[in-house]
């Protein structure tokens, strides 16, 4: 970790489809070993999956299922006195994205469909419609926050 200065964040150029840095940054994150072409297909045929069942516009649902999924609160441990305590805190913009396209990926790499466009299909579906693996996962890092309001005078 640096000590002076925090790094600036990498500029990432938006996708050749959609012109979106949003899909990008999946793309980039779905990436295994390097092999973005691969994790790029992947991406797009889901997305004309999503195009045929829904008949919406497949990037709209594609943003609407990243925004539900996004977290407002998460606990993180501190010690005091000796002591752990579960301290619930504000996730940053940029975390929130994170643990977002982290936990579709999650959910979608887990869901028991053929191809893996298919399992990300259904899961950005089900992420836009409020199911699925990846709303399962945020609502579970809210209750521990809710239960942990208490010791939220902990947090510095």
């Amino acid at each position: 970790m640096p000590r002076r200065r925090r790094p600036e964040a990498k500029e990432i150029q938006p996708d050749a489809v959609f012109n979106s840095t949003l899909a990008e940054k999946f793309i980039n994150s779905m990436m295994w070993d390097g092999k973005k072409t691969v994790s790029q297909k992947i991406f797009y045929t889901s997305m004309d999956m999503i195009q045929e069942r829904s008949g919406e516009d497949p990037l709209k649902l594609f943003k609407k299922a990243i925004e539900n999924c996004k977290p407002a609160l998460e606990v993180k441990t501190r010690r005091v006195g000796g002591a752990n305590y579960q301290v619930p805190i504000e996730v940053p913009q940029n975390r929130r994205t994170a643990l977002a396209i982290r936990w579709i990926l999650n959910g979608a790499r887990a869901r028991a469909d053929k191809s893996m466009s298919e399992k990300l299909a259904g899961e950005l579906m089900d992420a836009a419609n409020l199911r699925g693996a990846a709303i399962k996962k945020k609502d579970d890092v809210h209750r521990m926050a809710e239960a942990n309001k208490a010791f939220a005078h902990y947090r510095w």
